[in-house]
């Protein structure tokens, strides 16, 4: 039976803990070094306690070491990998090619959507290299999901929720190019989500100050089904970055819609023990989000961006109907509390942000009404009621257990056996004496060994197998089920199974000898990879030696054309700009060019 998996992001232990607890069938997280989110490192020390936790569970944690590495970083690396393995990580996420060059444990490796894992043949390539999971690209849509799922053996991993990059993963280099920080090396800049001007070949205003390269936040919620049916083998959120309220509210509304399919599924199966009882109803609408969009997934159609803000709009609620000199009011359904947070555009085009002070009634009293107007849409991108639910919830995640009380030679035994199969012993000497109230001690009995209380199991079923009504002291009842839980969290985290990767460093060769600098070789062992692979000519990555002139640092499959109406292609207008075009912070200027055979954007410096 084929096991799907639910992958969720972890800033921290306490987020990683919560993403176990709230129905993730895994966790991703980053050490200290290494991992592509310079503000989300951890100590090993912690990484292994959140492994303990979600191995209870048969849940997988991997780590991040994702980030292209330089010369002196190897044997750091190297050591860290081991660590971690010795710790009990289940798989590392990597980017750099270095790490299958380098003398490693047998530790699950799978490939960062950072290697470019948008080509096919690029793709069928990594997978004979042995690797064990490879993270496509957002980009790719159902069609050729399910094309490379036919030609390559590895598990697949995709995107399904949070933040898109706008430049295909591990290709863009604007970020470095215009301050040296590298979204390669996990210190990304964003300039995609600032301002800019797009100017045509004879330096006129096309279009003003916009926010050009900002994307909606991606949502596969009503595709997950076709994404399992195409071969996807693991639903990864996004989002290393986000708090735990966000965390729990996404993995929540995760496992629900992946459960309903499961449950229909004979062929499908979850990748980890546990039922989730969620004491709220997840909605990603009430989370932080730029708008939604399935991106490629079915072709290019809708628009993609977010110009207006690269912010968080929110949940639309309504538009203003009213505004006095200290309220306003709302033609809308939807109720506001105290501590809200709203958004809206003003006059101008520019968003805008306030706070709820108070509400009564139909009238909301904020802390400032600059730029508002009546009927202006209005958004909540903070909603302080769902936040002090999410931060108050009990939400658990409990193991089914069928208890069986026995009588022995000696004494009494207690058998509890998991939903696993997993199965322990406990057993004690004491007296046997009859018991006065008969046969009513067997239901007191089992009420007595169900209460599992904060433990990480529920009892299913509870079964005395004794043969006569006895006597047996409430505190042996409680030892006999307290030591059998212990032992059964020891054999759980004993049996859980880590998959192992074992590259095949044969010379197979690569499609293509010379290697330019987006192929993000920084290091020998690198480059020793594309060596023994068949490449003869091999640039330096970027972040080493940037190419002189003009070089490509940013491949879109966002195009403003199309976002813009004006892709005949696809149903738009002619376009009449006067080429070259530009993107233009007043400082700099970036050429734009539009690859109309392969439908992309790409950005020149």
């Amino acid at each position: 039976m084929r096991k799907v998996e639910l992958l969720a992001p972890a800033k921290n232990l306490e987020t990683g803990i919560a993403a176990v607890n709230y129905g993730a069938d895994a966790v991703y997280i980053g050490p200290e070094r290494f991992g592509a989110r310079f503000a989300a490192g951890n100590s090993i020390d912690d990484i292994e306690k959140l492994i303990k936790h979600a191995h209870l569970y048969d849940a997988k944690v991997f780590a991040t070491v994702n980030t292209l590495l330089y010369e002196d970083e190897l044997e750091d690396v190297r050591g860290l990998v081991v660590d971690l393995y010795n710790r009990g990580i289940d798989g590392v996420i990597i980017q750099d090619m270095a790490l299958l060059e380098m003398d490693l444990p047998p530790v699950n490796i799978h490939l960062s959507t950072q290697t470019n894992n948008y080509d096919i043949e690029r793709i069928k390539f990594l997978d004979k290299t042995g690797v064990s999971r490879i993270v496509l690209a957002r980009e790719l849509s159902l069609p050729e999901i399910a094309e490379i799922r036919k030609s390559v053996k590895a598990e697949l991993e995709f995107f399904i929720h949070g933040a898109l990059c706008v430049s295909l993963s591990g290709q863009c280099y604007m970020s470095a190019s215009m301050g040296g920080r590298s979204g390669n090396r996990g210190e990304c800049a964003q300039p995609c989500r600032k301002e800019w001007e797009l100017i045509d070949a004879s330096g006129d205003i096309i279009v003003k100050k916009s926010h050009l390269l900002s994307l909606k936040d991606l949502s596969h919620s009503e595709r997950i089904e076709i994404l399992i049916d195409s071969g996807v083998d693991s639903l990864k959120i996004e989002g290393r970055l986000k708090d735990i309220n966000y965390v729990k509210n996404i993995v929540a509304f995760y496992r629900r819609e992946l459960d309903s399919i499961l449950e229909k599924r004979e062929d499908l199966n979850r990748a980890s023990s546990g039922r989730v009882t969620h004491d709220f109803t997840p909605d990603p609408e009430r989370t932080f989000n730029r708008g939604y969009t399935s991106y490629f997934i079915n072709g290019r159609k809708d628009k993609v961006g977010s110009p207006d803000t690269p912010k968080s709009r929110g949940m639309k609620i309504g538009t203003i109907s009213e505004i006095k000199n200290k309220y306003f009011k709302i033609s809308g359904d939807e109720k506001l509390s105290n501590g809200d947070g709203l958004s809206y555009f003003d006059a101008s085009g520019t968003m805008k942000g306030m706070r709820v002070n108070r509400v009564d009634r139909d009238r909301v009293f904020p802390l400032s009404m600059d730029g508002l107007f009546i009927g202006a849409l209005l958004y909540r991108n903070m909603d302080a009621a769902f936040e002090k639910k999410l931060s108050q919830s009990r939400t658990e995640r409990k193991i089914d257990v069928k208890i069986d009380l026995s009588e022995t030679d000696e004494g009494f035994s207690l058998a509890m056996t998991d939903e696993d199969g997993i199965s322990v012993m406990s057993a004690v000497s004491a007296a046997k004496e009859n018991a006065e109230q008969g046969e009513a001690v067997f239901d007191r009995m089992r009420k007595q060994l169900s209460r599992l209380g904060d433990t990480i199991f529920k009892a299913e079923d509870v079964s005395v197998n004794l043969d006569r009504p006895l006597f047996i002291p409430v505190t042996i009842l409680n030892d006999l089920r307290r030591s059998a839980a212990e032992k059964l969290i020891e054999k759980r985290l004993e049996n859980h199974v880590r998959r192992e990767s074992v590259i095949d460093r044969s010379e197979f060769p690569y499609p293509g000898k010379t290697l330019d600098y987006t192929f993000n070789v920084t290091n020998s062992l690198s480059r020793k990879f594309y060596e023994r692979h068949g490449a003869d000519s091999i640039e330096d990555g970027f972040e080493i030696s940037p190419p002189e002139g003009e070089h490509l640092l940013m491949t879109t499959k966002m195009c403003i054309k199309h976002e813009r109406g004006l892709c005949p292609v696809h149903g738009g207008k002619e376009c009449t700009w006067q080429e070259p075009v530009f993107l233009s912070d007043r400082r700099r200027k970036f050429r734009v060019e539009f690859d109309c055979a392969r439908c992309f954007m790409k950005i020149y410096g």
